[in-house]
């Protein structure tokens, strides 16, 4: 095995601590003498050990002798003391020979310094190995550090006719089992999950994470006249998983029914059209540490999302069904654009089969629009 298939293994535990760690990064770190790992770390939950720490743990509690060894870790080893010592620190004091890295950390406290600090102690260090995949993988983080707003994915599904319900506003299911599960994964990595007041009127969803060990997501429901059921899932589980009523409303009686339920109730401005400040919304939850947001609303909050500028990414299951009809939703609603050149462009677009479905992803590109 060589630096990438070594970097391979430390990016398959550093996808252990998922949905665990926010707003922290996913890492894995792998120790490795004489071609052979002799212990492997990654960062479990938010305060817990970090990746590298994690792995000299493992290796003092087997016994093993780190001297010498090489390190290979998913990003950057730290070098300041937050809620835990710095990494960087510890790599020189175990006495490892070489430092193997995939992603650079944008964190102004890091920032290159580790590495440096690795440099001049002897350490020799290896940067880039696997970087897209490494980036990839931290794609929350390294957004949220770097713009200091949550990354946030507007997810859809939707029939190849570009439908997201029937007519009658059937949508159960539109994408198969496989595509289903990708979702549900998405929901265990991302904090929070938000959707508006109409869907769940129409689909009462319960927005957790149905996988085994999955992490059940912050769930946010924006809702101007606050219009959502008492009886509805998210607030009947609220006191199980923390549910956000976000709102332009001033009922006060009401506002306490939602709280008396276990609900948080998150008063906000309305924009322009006297809904719910998406914006102020992901502004609100991002000042309290929530790094991400998974929007899976229909039409409306699609296109408020849109409009707001807030979207990093989104994430389109396309099936191959054909549902027709006139009346039939489409996943981005609203006034629309006025002409294709107004048109907010996907960049990169990445395509995959998921099962007999497609997955168009791509980020947001805000900057071009309109040039």
């Amino acid at each position: 095995m060589g630096d990438r298939e070594f970097m391979s293994v430390a990016l398959r535990h550093a996808r252990l601590g998922a949905g665990k760690v926010n707003p922290n990064p996913l890492v894995g770190a792998v120790i490795v003498r004489d071609g052979r790992i002799i212990a492997k770390g990654h960062h479990d939950h938010f305060g817990g050990w970090h990746a590298e720490r994690a792995a000299l743990e493992a290796a003092a509690a087997a016994g093993v002798d780190v001297r010498g060894a090489t390190v290979y870790v998913t990003l950057e080893p730290c070098c300041h003391t937050g809620k835990q010592p710095p990494c960087s620190q510890a790599l020189i004091d175990a006495g490892i020979a070489r430092v193997v890295v995939g992603s650079p950390d944008p964190n102004p406290l890091v920032a290159g310094k580790g590495i440096r600090q690795l440099a001049d102690a002897g350490i020799a260090v290896t940067e880039g190995v696997l970087r897209s995949e490494c980036d990839a993988l931290n794609e929350i983080f390294l957004h949220a550090i770097v713009t200091r707003t949550p990354f946030v994915m507007l997810k859809y599904a939707m029939t190849l006719d570009g439908h997201i319900a029937t007519a009658s506003g059937l949508s159960q299911w539109i994408t198969g089992e496989a595509a289903r599960r990708r979702v549900h994964e998405d929901r265990s990595r991302f904090a929070s999950i938000l959707v508006g007041v109409n869907t769940v009127l129409a689909d009462d969803p319960q927005l957790t994470s149905r996988i085994e060990h999955g992490h059940d997501p912050l769930r946010v429901i924006c809702d101007t006249h606050l219009r959502t059921p008492l009886d509805a899932q998210v607030v009947t589980t609220a006191t199980r998983t923390p549910t956000i009523i976000a709102t332009a409303s001033a009922d006060d009686a009401r506002v306490q029914q939602y709280r008396d339920r276990g609900c948080e109730v998150l008063r906000v401005a309305a924009d322009d059209d006297g809904h719910v400040s998406i914006a102020a919304v992901a502004a609100a939850l991002y000042a309290r540490g929530i790094d991400s947001i998974m929007i899976e609303g229909g039409s409306g909050i699609a296109w408020s999302a849109l409009n707001a500028g807030i979207v990093t990414k989104v994430s389109a299951y396309i099936a191959p069904k054909l549902f027709g009809g006139t009346g039939a939703p489409a996943p981005i609603g609203g006034l629309g654009v006025a002409s294709p050149d107004d048109c907010f462009r996907i960049a990169h677009p990445a395509v995959s089969a998921i099962g007999d479905d497609i997955l168009i992803e791509g980020g947001v590109d805000y900057v071009h629009r309109h040039r």
